[in-house]
């Protein structure tokens, strides 16, 4: 349930790559699920953007590229051919290519340290998880530098027909957070039609936005408000909680997470009604 908590930008463990494969330091895409219900945070859209195809969306200094990319091949040992992108989730990726290393990289790694271009080498040549771990430490401190993706304006709508999600959000914060949260709280569109799903996410947060989004399907007589708070304080956490990036990968449920999930009064309520009704939830 839950930078789109980030955000975000979760990093995979690498393995080392067969030589027909792609290696990429990227979000997750979408897991094959079973039939549950789910709450994970909302990845950023990557939507295509308005450019014309003729029009660069990225001035590249070539003197800079050549640079890095002849520091890359002599560090690596290959012959390397660098592109230099300005992606919003992908910060690293290569592919071998005949004798030829392709190695594409977000513009932010033309201004790294030497420290970070080793790094950034291991990672590539090996799959290096100490080098990953710098190598992410490097993006967070250049996150700045990442192109925010579009944004729309969201109208939002908290009253629904049997939960208020105003009430529950403003109850929660001051109960638990202090009222530091300034998030906002919306309950999703309804989709027309009913149809069976495999999986429902009853809960997101997107951070670049702070909104968080509460399925409608929770907008029920039969659903107990404690349960509609749970899903509501899962989501307010990842306002609050940092994502901590372990062996190159993002956790969004860390154990600092888990640990202030659980303080939620009615957590173990909440967790055996979800088990017990999940299929009412999946039919929509």
């Amino acid at each position: 349930m839950a930078n789109q908590a980030q955000i975000t930008f979760p990093f995979m463990r690498v393995h080392a790559p067969r030589a027909s494969s792609a290696k990429a330091l990227a979000l997750p895409e979408r897991p094959l699920t079973r039939r549950s219900a789910v709450r994970v945070p909302e990845g950023p859209d990557q939507a295509s953007l308005p450019f014309a195809r003729a029009t660069p969306r990225l001035f590249v200094h070539e003197g800079a590229r050549q640079l890095l990319e002849k520091r890359l091949a002599s560090l690596i040992g290959d012959n390397v051919s660098l592109s230099v992108t300005d992606n919003r989730r992908t910060m690293i990726s290569s592919n071998r290519r005949g004798s030829t290393l392709e190695v594409r990289l977000h513009h932010m790694f033309l201004d790294a340290d030497v420290f970070t271009v080793r790094a950034l080498a291991r990672y590539v040549k090996d799959g290096d998880r100490a080098a990953s771990v710098l190598v992410g430490r490097f993006i967070e401190a250049h996150r700045q530098r990442i192109a925010p993706s579009g944004t729309r304006q969201v109208t939002l709508r908290t009253a629904g027909e049997h939960h208020d999600l105003g009430a529950i959000f403003e109850r929660l914060n001051a109960q638990y957070f202090g009222g530091i949260v300034d998030a906002r709280a919306t309950w999703g569109r309804r989709r027309s039609g009913r149809r069976s799903r495999a999986t429902i996410k009853l809960g997101t947060y997107c951070a670049e936005q702070k909104l968080i989004r509460i399925h409608p399907s929770l907008d029920r007589k039969w659903v107990p408000r404690y349960f509609v708070a749970y899903v509501m304080y899962h989501e307010m956490l990842h306002h609050v909680v940092p994502m901590p990036v372990v062996d190159g990968r993002r956790q969004f449920h860390s154990e600092e997470y888990r640990e202030r999930e659980r303080a939620f009064a009615d957590y173990e309520r909440a967790i055996r009604w979800e088990k017990r009704v999940v299929h009412r939830l999946l039919r929509g």
